[in-house]
């Protein structure tokens, strides 16, 4: 205790004392013993069930697993329209082998196309090179242009269009109509070189031919020619040639006017030794006014004339 009073003593009068290097070492020796034993030395007891956790826990980690799997699927399926499209468009270096993009928004297709329906934009164009046919093939299957309610379908045997408000054809260089069913503004022609007009139904105001060719009407089964306000058949020479029957029907008349043949080769009669009997047909007798009106009168004996009390001419007949 003396001997370290009087360093202690001897560092305060005469400044710090210098320690030799072994003097160092074991001082330095014996603070880490010291440190090394003592294993409390800042410890503070934790308990750990309230310590914050860190990571995905229970239903985050499942939710964070779904939502893995979900990006791992579209980027299969990206993946996959990826090679479609460069396997249809046929992208290369060069760009693109099969279609090229303009900035008129012209789309053009450089190779044989393989589609199945085509929505055009509105106001939209479809064509050809020029010098060049536009050759459009179905494969078993009609080929179908529809806008609206209006269809031009090509078929195999034959080609049909429909319209619910009618439609027009007209040349594109001079403008002029060719064809067109706006009765109001365009009569009715039939286009150049076509020479029958095949129609299921038809209503219009008047029906004829040019001057120099006949007018020739003819069904495979059952025509009727009806007029709200009458039917008006007029021609230098009128024929009707039917397989069945022919029925006139008018609400007031029947006007024949010029020269009417009826050919009987084909007409239903009987021998001049036959006689009228309950089980026989109905006979009529057709009978002609000076005026030309038609009436008929009911056989029922030999002989019988076209007098009777309710005729229809008067006492001329």
């Amino acid at each position: 205790a003396a001997a370290a009073a009087a360093a202690a003593e001897q560092q305060s009068s005469n400044g710090p004392v210098k320690k030799s290097m072994r003097e160092k070492a074991v001082e330095r020796r014996n603070v880490n013993k010291e440190h090394n034993s003592n294993f409390k030395a800042g410890y503070i007891p934790i308990d750990e069930d309230r310590l914050h956790k860190t990571g995905l826990r229970g239903r985050k980690g499942n939710l964070a697993i779904c939502v893995i799997v979900l990006l791992f699927i579209l980027a299969v399926i990206n993946l996959i329209i990826t090679l479609v499209i460069w396997a249809v468009i046929r992208i290369g270096p060069n760009g693109c082998d099969s279609m090229e993009f303009h900035e008129s928004g012209l789309l053009r297709f450089k190779q044989v196309s393989d589609m199945g329906v085509i929505h055009p934009l509105y106001k939209s164009t479809v064509g050809g090179r020029r010098n060049e046919n536009l050759v459009i093939t179905g494969n078993n299957q009609p080929i179908v242009f529809q806008q609206g309610t209006t269809k031009l379908s090509v078929e195999k045997n034959k080609t049909s269009i429909t319209s619910d408000i009618g439609m027009q054809f007209f040349d594109p260089r001079t403008q002029n109509v060719l064809f067109s069913t706006d009765y109001e503004t365009h009569e009715f022609h039939l286009p150049s070189g076509v020479k029958t007009l095949n129609v299921q139904k038809a209503s219009t105001e008047r029906i004829t031919s040019n001057a120099t060719s006949d007018l020739n009407i003819k069904v495979d089964g059952r025509a009727i020619v009806r007029g709200n306000e009458g039917v008006f058949i007029m021609g230098k020479t009128i024929e009707f040639h039917m397989g069945g029957n022919m029925e006139l029907k008018a609400e007031n008349s029947i006007i024949l006017n010029g020269t009417v043949m009826v050919s009987t080769t084909r007409l239903p009669s009987s021998s001049s030794g036959d006689q009228l009997g309950p089980g026989d047909w109905v006979r009529y007798k057709l009978c002609m006014c000076a005026d030309g009106t038609l009436f008929r009168v009911q056989v029922t004996g030999q002989n019988m004339g076209c007098q009777i009390a309710d005729n229809p001419c008067g006492n001329t007949h």
